[in-house]
């Protein structure tokens, strides 16, 4: 079984992100940036069945600059067998991002594709289920547990009101949540390693894709300022001062 991860480079989870002084952007000047984290998950489960036996190859694939070699580079060290990349310099909205990759899995036929929820950076949650839909294949959102059998995979699902399980005909796509497990520690031997394997890089221009973005970005800000709690020394005074201060009652 061939399964395909995806990958996003985004700005590192432990920095605090900056936003232009003109408001169109958010500033990438020399910020740290790393692997999505949910794409981290992905990659962690796909190696794990692949120890178990369940997947032989692993291909990850992102889309981007020159510069994400450095994020699918990570992911063939923490155990992919080799890495695709769609370079380009373009900002990519969802739905163009899911016909890219639905190009890439028409080439390389997976049986599975693993994919984070979401990337932390747009925090859209749509690329998975467009690609799905696009390929017209089943789709397991929000997964915290996976099984794998001959031809179908049991997706359990977190919901409101607990535990949610389908069962997909195979191929199917899947996107995974944080509690589905906790990614690996990358051994330095296994990144000199993954130095050796094969990134295919395709240029966007070459894919004859028709992309037209229809959301624009018209300003970024960042969110107020938290205001300091205060003390209330009864009842009747929080009471006042959430009707009359907060505005929270009526």
């Amino acid at each position: 079984m061939k399964a395909l991860v995806t990958v996003k480079r985004v700005i590192d989870y432990n920095v605090k992100v900056r936003i232009k002084p003109d408001g169109s952007d958010v500033d990438l000047t020399h910020v740290k940036m790393a692997m999505n984290p949910f794409c981290e998950i992905a990659i962690e489960e796909a190696v794990r069945l692949k120890e178990k036996g369940v997947i032989s190859e692993i291909i990850v694939v992102s889309i981007g600059a020159q510069v994400v070699q450095e994020q699918l580079r990570a992911a063939l060290a923490m155990g992919a067998d080799r890495g695709i990349l769609i370079q380009t310099d373009q900002t990519l909205g969802s739905f163009s991002t899911a016909k890219i990759l639905k190009t890439v899995v028409e080439s390389e036929n997976p049986n599975l594709i693993i994919m984070g929820k979401q990337s932390i950076d747009s925090d859209n949650n749509q690329t998975g289920q467009m690609l799905a839909a696009l390929l017209g294949w089943g789709q397991g959102t929000f997964a915290s547990e996976l099984t794998v059998h001959a031809d179908t995979i049991s997706v359990t699902r977190e919901v409101d009101g607990g535990l949610s399980t389908v069962e997909l005909n195979l191929p199917a796509l899947v996107t995974v949540d944080l509690r589905l497990n906790t990614p690996r520690y990358v051994s330095v031997p296994n990144i000199m390693k993954a130095k050796r394997k094969t990134i295919d890089i395709t240029a966007l221009e070459t894919l004859n894709l028709s992309l037209v973005e229809n959301n624009e970005i018209l300003s970024v800000e960042s969110p107020p300022t938290r205001q300091a709690g205060i003390q209330v020394k009864t009842v009747d005074e929080l009471l006042d001062k959430l009707k009359n201060e907060a505005k929270v009652l009526s």
